[in-house]
């Protein structure tokens, strides 16, 4: 009976319930003096725990962030002109339900996608979609897109991503099209969901470096209204902590 129990339960892709009672009839003492009921609860709770560790493993993995990175693994000793107290209330990620922006800037190796990458593995956690894109990349994916047709599916997917990051902004020259793909994401995203931009270049910069007057002021329109922004300063991190580890990735 045991048995088949556990396979129903398996078969049912009750997993969490199969490994709790599993658990249970292994540790008799533990759990035999348990009310029915109890019991039943701590299966139902297994399962739902397991359900949404699978969620926000899922989540990470199609985030495809750049860096392994977590709030709690900030390095806040090398003054880069960010507190604990802002990343803090960035966690809360109410700026996300709010479908506001964030802007981080700053040098060469200063941390800003370590620390776009670790707001956003947080967004995973707390139950967002989350997308890394370098922009380069992010371009050539609807380059693609427009010639295999499938262009506006592509922009409602993106669309949907409730915190998109975007790193390296700024860092080629734009042409038309790309200028016009901007548009469509920004205005598309505008007060429905949030995007991160990552830049070496200070935000009052931005405005050449897109290279037409008026999509600049559009896009920019869109971006910086009701935005969040850290202005990373400082040595680069790459230097400060030495050696060959994750902190040679960042930028």
């Amino acid at each position: 009976m045991t048995t088949q129990t556990l396979a129903q339960l398996r078969q049912l892709k009750l997993g969490g319930m199969a490994a709790a009672l599993q658990t249970q009839l292994e540790q008799v003492g533990t759990y035999e003096g348990l009310p029915f009921v109890e019991r039943l609860s701590l299966l139902v709770e297994h399962e739902a725990m397991m359900r949404e560790q699978r969620r926000q493993e899922r989540f990470i993995r199609q985030a495809r962030f750049r860096l392994g990175a977590s709030v709690a693994e900030i390095d806040y000793q090398h003054p880069r002109n960010i507190k604990q107290s802002q990343i803090a209330q960035l966690a809360q990620s109410d700026w996300i339900n709010r479908a506001q922006n964030l802007l981080i800037t700053g040098p060469c190796g200063s941390g800003k996608t370590y620390l776009a990458c670790a707001l956003g593995h947080n967004g995973c956690m707390l139950g967002y979609s989350v997308r890394y894109f370098r922009l380069s990349r992010l371009l050539l994916e609807l380059a693609q897109a427009k010639a295999d047709g499938t262009y506006h599916k592509k922009l409602k997917l993106l669309a949907r991503i409730q915190l998109m990051i975007i790193d390296d902004w700024g860092l080629e020259a734009l042409k038309p099209a790309h200028r016009n793909d901007l548009m469509e994401i920004m205005d598309d995203r505008h007060g429905h969901t949030s995007t991160v931009v990552i830049s070496q270049l200070p935000t009052d910069k931005w405005y050449a470096s897109i290279g037409d007057n008026t999509l600049a002021d559009a896009i920019l329109d869109r971006l910086m209204h009701n935005s969040h922004r850290l202005k990373l300063k400082g040595e680069s991190m790459r230097k400060l902590m030495g050696g060959v580890d994750q902190y040679e990735h960042l930028s």
